[in-house]
């Protein structure tokens, strides 16, 4: 019994030592594997550890200004406060609601106004609401489709159909707060990952900053800045030819938005949208700032840098007088209202008028005013002298003549009867009296159409016409004839910077009696851009200058009120010259000044007592316009002028379309003379209030010296 008990202690240790040295295998294992780790791979899991990831965003930065070329400002930027949200990568739904949930204690998204308010609430959308339920009950949502179901969806079809098993009953009672937290919401869910999306920068008070700058620790993403409206301090005037800027929520426009992500913009950007705030877009955008951030693997920003500072938008200066702008706008607003007096001129609802310096090319006054459809409201509607084409009457007949001049068809002198024509199968056509014998002077003064179709047939080939008899007619006259109008802008594109201008239509039938409209102006039709063009090249001796509203870009300043240092100037570009005798062109512009001061010019009864020494054209279209299917007819009163003849400085053109066919109006005389007075009035006093000034400072300079 004692051996056996002796036998058993003997064995005992035995097994404790082989139970010790497994343990000890086990942590020599243990030991050997958190070697390897922390000494021979520790630097590569470290790095895992702290791996990081870089990511970089474009802050936007304000918009250039825009000034007229006494550098008064036209559209300016306004400050005011704003609420932005900055998403971090990877932000769910929940979060974003529950930031709406904390930042509706802090701002009130309703507008003032109670008509904006309840457009507020009809964009809340059902499902708005339903999304908006799921959130608050995703659990109870999740329930209401099956495992079964779930197995053959997508995960985007599963969504939308547990949105739609969510009943109206359950979204029908939310409060003015929930409302507001919906609408806070929709403009995170707008948000993409590190690009400040605005929140609220309408009507932000001040409370309503410093409460949300107060609380930002529990506000994750939203900050308190500063953002910019833009303002147009002239009220409208030249509204249309400056254009429009997206708002934040539009952002870049869908239908160009590859063009826009392609150069740097993001899908809420400001960008101008029509006009010239669209035509310089790449001067007034600015360079963003560019924000290194760097993040963790979940996603949470450690740090952030700026990379590339940003620099506002280039300012322009535009070739526009605003003071002349606004007196040009206020003539053709009153002519138009003038004119329609008394029920007269039903169908009359535009005038329009060009000038611009006929040397360089710089747009000095656009201008267009246009009743809407019941003649109760004018407004301004200047982009119509680019967008709007127009029989031209005779103004054209300039044209004309120095077509048949180059052409060999006249010579200076040459003399044509004017009676009325008469050609086989056709309608008598005629000037508006028997002129009889007149030169390329006289027509051009008394605005003879017959000397101009004597000059249409002999283009298509016809030297011996005779009454009641047919004509022979070359085809390509029309080519011919149409390539010299093209010379002087007439029919092609002006070369003016803006998004879009028409060339106008031209006629697609061929004749010698269609080209004999052709020749007097009532066939192609033609914008007041091409007509101001056309005036101007006659003017300067035969140089076709491409008109400009860009005078020159500055380069940002910190200075508030001041201008920045040139970026560029725009030069005069000169897109043709008429490759023609100079004698010949002089010839026209004599013409042209017997129309205005010579008796018997169409002009001269309303020019003879003025001190413009102007010159140009006059021009009378029928036109017809159609209502309920029924046509009547109209006519366009239409001009073309500068001034002073011998040395000019201003170029302009007028179109009034659609008066009705038996007016007496002298609308285009009238608008003509009134511009022209105001352009030199105003240049005199602005000379006289540069003398005073002068004298001012020399009288304080000799007090000084005493």
């Amino acid at each position: 019994m004692k051996k056996k008990n002796q036998k058993k202690k003997a064995q005992l240790p035995f097994r404790l030592n082989i139970l010790f040295f497994v343990v000890f295998l086990l942590f020599a294992v243990l030991i050997l594997q958190l070697g390897v780790v922390q000494i021979l791979r520790g630097e590569e899991f470290q790095e895992q550890i702290d791996q990081t990831t870089q990511d970089t965003t474009k802050i936007p930065v304000p918009r250039g200004e825009i000034y007229d070329r006494n550098y008064n400002i036209i559209a300016q930027n306004k400050a005011m406060y704003a609420i932005t949200y900055t998403p971090q990568k990877g932000v769910q739904a929940d979060e974003r609601l529950d930031v709406a949930v904390k930042l509706a204690e802090y701002i009130d998204m309703f507008k003032p106004d109670e008509s904006d308010r309840e457009k507020q609430l009809n964009s809340i959308t059902t499902r708005d609401k339903k999304e908006y339920w799921y959130i608050l009950h995703e659990e109870e949502a999740k329930e209401r489709l099956s495992t079964e179901e779930a197995a053959d969806m997508e995960t985007a079809e599963q969504y939308k159909t547990i949105l739609d098993r969510i009943t109206e009953e359950e979204i029908s009672n939310f409060t003015e707060q929930d409302f507001e937290i919906i609408l806070i919401k929709k403009e995170l869910d707008r948000a993409y990952a590190l690009a400040p999306q605005v929140v609220k920068n309408e009507n932000v008070t001040p409370e309503e900053y410093a409460r949300v700058a107060e609380h930002l620790a529990d506000l994750p993403g939203i900050n308190a800045t500063t953002d910019w409206v833009r303002e147009y301090p002239y009220d409208g005037t030249f509204q249309n030819i400056i254009g429009n800027v997206t708002t934040e929520k539009e952002g870049v426009p869908a239908e160009n938005i590859d063009f826009y992500l392609a150069k740097g913009y993001s899908r809420n950007d400001r960008v101008g949208k029509t006009g010239l705030e669209q035509q310089y877009e790449d001067l007034l955008r600015g360079r963003k700032e560019q924000v290194q951030y760097t993040m963790d693997k979940s996603g949470v920003i450690q740090d952030s840098e700026v990379v590339v500072p940003g620099e506002s938008g280039k300012d322009i200066v535009l070739t526009i007088d605003m003071e002349f702008q606004q007196k040009v706008d206020e003539i053709l607003k009153s002519e138009l209202e003038a004119a329609t007096k008394g029920g007269q001129n039903n169908h009359l609802r535009d005038a329009m008028a060009v000038v611009m310096d006929p040397n360089t090319g710089e747009l000095l006054a656009v201008g267009g005013q246009s009743f809407n459809e019941d003649q109760t409201e004018i407004t301004d509607t200047s982009y119509k002298t680019l967008y709007d084409a127009h029989r031209p009457g005779s103004t054209v007949k300039g044209a004309t003549v120095l077509a048949a001049y180059d052409a060999g068809i006249i010579s200076p002198g040459h003399r044509e009867y004017d009676t009325p024509i008469k050609i086989a199968g056709t309608p008598e056509k005629s000037s508006w009296k028997n002129l009889g014998w007149v030169n390329d002077l006289d027509a051009l003064r008394q605005s003879s159409n017959v000397y101009m179709f004597y000059i249409a047939m002999k283009m298509g080939g016809e030297y011996n016409y005779q009454r009641e008899k047919s004509v022979s007619f070359d085809p390509a006259a029309f080519q011919e004839m149409r390539f010299y109008f093209n010379q002087f802008g007439l029919g092609v594109n002006t070369g003016v910077d803006y998004p879009y201008e028409s060339i106008g239509y031209p006629g697609n039938d061929t004749g010698p009696g269609l080209l004999m409209d052709y020749a007097i102006g009532q066939y192609d039709t033609f914008t007041a851009m091409q007509l101001v063009q056309y005036a101007s090249t006659i003017a300067n001796g035969g140089y076709r200058v491409q008109p400009h509203f860009l005078k020159e870009a500055r380069n940002p300043t910190p200075e508030e009120g001041k201008l920045g240092s040139i970026y560029r100037t725009v030069n005069t570009t000169v897109l043709n010259k008429i490759i023609m005798d100079e004698e010949y062109i002089e010839r026209v512009q004599e013409g042209f000044r017997q129309v205005y001061q010579e008796p018997g010019g169409t002009a001269y009864n309303y020019f003879r007592d003025t001190d413009f020494n102007a010159a140009g054209k006059t021009g009378t279209a029928e036109s017809e316009v159609y209502i309920d299917g029924k046509k009547i007819e109209t006519v366009n009163l239409t001009m073309i002028a500068y001034a002073p003849y011998d040395n000019p400085e201003i170029a302009m053109s007028v179109i009034v379309p659609y008066l009705d066919s038996e007016t007496n109006s002298s609308i285009n005389h009238n608008i003509t003379k009134r511009i022209m007075d105001a352009y030199y009035t105003l240049k005199e006093e602005r000379a006289k209030a540069e003398n005073n000034a002068e004298e001012e400072s020399e009288k304080e300079q000799e007090q000084a010296d005493e």
